[in-house]
């Protein structure tokens, strides 16, 4: 067979069916997929300064968790239950996708948790335990309170689609602390993938490579098309190594042919990692190495809480494996299931919480016992948050004009909160943040300056923070 005669795309919808299949073994060489710099290992791996925190885990609840029914505490509401909402500012009061109700109290008994005194509501009894260890940030605000754009914004900095997600910034600043892991991994709820799909884990404009790898634990394949099918017994180690050497023939030609072009060179990439994957895949995922005390400490052993279990205990172990971003969700998208709150609170919140309530505070005390936080930041956050007035009697409607997040671990003074919302948990009032300064935060910590890392794009030199954003200082150690 020639080669003219066949292209490389009929070669490889015939010949593989899988990332395993069409792996690569160091072709064009791997050492410039990183942003042009090196980390410095006299900064502790950061790039521009010394960094604080060598890896990030992230948990997103997905649908626009209710700060005023979770963290922040508001008398006002319980005094003014069921009367008319009425800031005093003579602003016009408006929903999203409903007609403002009664201020409504929260359905959930509050106390004051922990040296720090914390406020948390009984619909998070685990996570009220581990406050002390947690700088929390009362007064974050979206410029959207529609979920899509607001999603995007606090994954991407922008509204709109087709910009690399933070965890796509760190694998092209940063890269992996391993040769045989992804940089960037997503783990979406078990129920499925979050408003805006997989776009939510996208890399951009960036190159392909740095784009999340999605894996699902809970799920019988876990990571698609790692391997071929089990019935193609067609493909063996022969036909492999006949199908490789072809392809890298063609692949030299192709980047000769097209030099400036790095899809290629990204796709690549990917299959070599997947080559790696097709062996360190299987400890990665494996939990018969943990302790029957480490799994009922997440939740496990619970079937309302395996699914959040599961993955917060793989992430840790894929940040012990070298993983650079873990990005865990709660909640899959759509009107159901998730942080999404719009019919009743008590019922459709408490389910939820009730999921990952236990995991969260499991996975901030494992890695704490493990010695894990000191160069790990572990990182709490929902696109926007809930209006204190009601909606269909007892759910509450999108709120972007305040919300909670918080950090914990490398590089974070714990025990504290910055920021402040009104008496109604209506608008932020008081050192408010933004997406732009939480994730100029999270870059600094790891040795970048957010206006540092930059990629040019049509014209722009493009960064997470677009052009804002300000290093929350109140919250570092």
């Amino acid at each position: 067979m020639k080669t003219s005669a066949y292209t490389r795309r009929d070669f490889l919808n015939h010949t593989v069916s899988g990332l395993g299949g069409i792996a690569l073994t160091a072709l064009l060489g791997r050492n410039e997929a990183l942003a042009g710099v090196t980390p410095n290992t006299a900064l502790n791996g950061g790039l521009h300064h010394r960094a604080k925190a060598k890896q990030v885990i992230q948990l997103f609840m997905n649908g626009g968790a209710s700060q005023c029914d979770l963290f922040d505490y508001k008398p006002q509401l319980l005094a003014r239950h069921g009367q008319p909402f009425d800031p005093g500012t003579g602003e016009r009061v408006e929903a999203t996708v409903s007609v403002p109700g009664a201020v409504m109290k929260s359905p959930f008994e509050w106390a004051q948790h922990g040296e720090s005194g914390r406020w948390v509501s009984n619909v998070l009894p685990h996570t009220a335990k581990v406050v002390d260890d947690c700088a929390f940030l009362m007064a974050m605000t979206s410029k959207s309170n529609v979920h899509g754009p607001a999603a995007y914004l606090q994954n991407t900095g922008f509204l709109l689609p087709g910009f690399p997600c933070m965890g796509a910034w760190m694998s092209y600043g940063l890269g992996s602390l391993s040769d045989n892991v992804p940089a960037f991994i997503a783990l979406p709820d078990a129920r499925g993938l979050p408003y805006n799909g997989r776009s939510a884990f996208t890399s951009g404009f960036l190159p392909a490579n740095h784009q999340g790898t999605v894996i699902r634990p809970s799920a019988p394949e876990p990571i698609s098309h790692l391997q071929p099918p089990v019935g193609a017994s067609q493909i063996t180690p022969a036909s492999r190594a006949e199908g490789l050497a072809l392809l890298r023939e063609m692949n030299l030609a192709h980047a000769v042919e097209h030099p400036g072009d790095s899809r290629l060179q990204a796709r690549i990439e990917s299959y070599e990692l997947a080559a790696r994957l097709q062996v360190s895949a299987a400890d990665l995922l494996d939990l018969k190495g943990e302790t029957e005390a480490t799994k009922k400490l997440y939740g496990l052993d619970r079937p309302d809480t395996t699914g959040f279990a599961r993955n917060c205990l793989t992430a840790r172990r894929m940040i012990e494996r070298g993983v650079r971003f873990v990005q865990v969700w709660s909640g899959p998208g759509g009107g159901a299931n998730n942080w999404d709150n719009h019919g009743d609170i008590a019922k459709e919140l408490g389910f939820i919480a009730k999921t990952s309530d236990q995991a969260t505070a499991a996975l901030l005390i494992d890695l704490k016992a493990r010695g894990m936080l000191e160069d790990t930041l572990l990182v709490w956050t929902t696109e926007f948050g809930r209006m204190p007035f009601s909606q269909s009697s007892t759910g509450r409607d999108h709120n972007g004009g305040t919300f909670v997040s918080w950090f914990a671990g490398a590089g974070i003074k714990p025990g504290i909160a910055h920021g402040q919302s009104d008496e109604w948990s209506w608008k932020a009032v008081h050192d408010a943040t933004t997406c732009y300064d939480f994730h100029a935060t999270i870059l600094h910590l790891l040795g970048i300056d957010h206006t540092k890392l930059t990629f040019r794009h049509s014209g722009i030199d493009r960064r997470l923070t677009d052009v804002h954003g300000d290093v929350i200082d109140a919250i570092l150690a």
